[in-house]
């Protein structure tokens, strides 16, 4: 029989990816949506068809336990949260209970519901935040820098809890930035090569963006699902970081996708208006260490730094030719 999989978060960009590789390999995929007036299924629109989607929500226990009795899954993939970090600092409370207490809450109906089934937890490099050695690999001391960050930190340690208390199979991946095309508008890489598409079809005059100089260690969200499946496919469960190993500052992701459209002096085009984006504390370094995930999970990246930020503006490009 067909292994069963249920995703929250199916409509962001890792819940398409993920639900995409899971089909690919023979699953069938529920997807938890929150019930609201519009829901939006572009990123999972190609797929839809071959997908069944649950109404529940992080915030309410009985929806989560409804949804794990209907799909009966064998894996449960917790990808949902209040995921955009700037918004963490405007909604600290609604970030932790979704971002924290949600995870808390999903594993408390897998608890109640069925114990067997296997929980991967979304954890994020935005834990580390102030670090303390580089590169950060599973071991490294967490200092969150942000509301988002010290939520993703609870999730990752009630998982841990939970499978040192109730023997689940829960595990956390932590991820560093992955990007790509189907990243939304709000994040900073997003942000570059939109503006990028538009600037080089002059729909656009500039680029505004705050510090250039924070560096982050940025692979493809299409290749870090296969990390994510692989976790719940060994015998143990375990906690993994999952990273390029090198990291770029905004800079040089605003750089590359300028000069991919032909336009190697970007500086005229881009406004760094640091006051005005300025948070109230920031992370300034980040790139991880994943040898363990090479070694235990046999993964590796397939998407180097320059084919992602072109992948991205050659899409931007497409979407915004199409719109003209």
């Amino acid at each position: 029989m067909a292994k069963k999989a249920l995703i929250t978060g199916i409509t962001g960009q890792d819940g398409s990816y993920l639900a995409e590789f899971l089909l690919s390999k023979g699953y069938k995929v529920y997807g938890l949506t929150r019930r609201t007036s519009t829901i939006n299924f572009e990123r999972i629109k190609d797929i839809v068809d071959q997908i069944t989607l649950i109404q529940g929500d992080l915030l309410d226990q009985s929806s989560l336990s409804s949804a794990v009795l209907e799909s009966e899954p064998d894996e449960v993939y917790n990808l949902a949260a209040q995921s955009f970090v700037k918004t963490s600092w405007n909604q600290p409370v609604l970030t932790g209970e979704f971002t924290a207490l949600g995870v808390t809450r999903l594993l408390e109906a897998i608890r109640t519901v069925n114990p067997k089934i296997k929980f991967y937890q979304a954890s994020s490099s935005e834990m580390f935040g102030k670090v303390t050695e580089a590169p950060q690999k599973e071991t490294t001391r967490f200092h969150p820098r942000s509301p988002y960050g010290v939520a993703k930190v609870y999730g990752h340690y009630i998982t841990v809890n939970y499978r040192e208390s109730y023997g689940i199979y829960a595990c956390s991946g932590i991820l560093f930035n992955h990007e790509s095309p189907r990243r939304g508008l709000e994040f900073v890489t997003r942000k570059i090569t939109h503006a990028v598409a538009r600037i080089k079809l002059k729909k656009q005059k500039i680029l505004e963006l705050g510090s250039l100089e924070p560096k982050r260690d940025w692979g493809f969200a299409g290749d870090y699902v296969e990390a994510i499946w692989l976790m719940l496919q060994q015998e143990k469960p375990d906690d993994y970081v999952i990273a390029t190993g090198e990291n770029h500052s905004i800079k040089e992701f605003v750089e590359a996708a300028f000069k991919y459209v032909g336009i190697d002096d970007f500086k005229k085009y881009v406004k760094a208006d640091v006051e005005r984006h300025l948070r109230p504390a920031e992370v300034d370094y980040l790139i991880g260490d994943a040898s363990k995930g090479r070694r235990v999970l046999g993964w590796r990246p397939r998407t180097n730094f320059r084919e992602l930020v072109e992948m991205m503006v050659e899409t931007d490009l497409d979407r915004e030719k199409k719109s003209a």
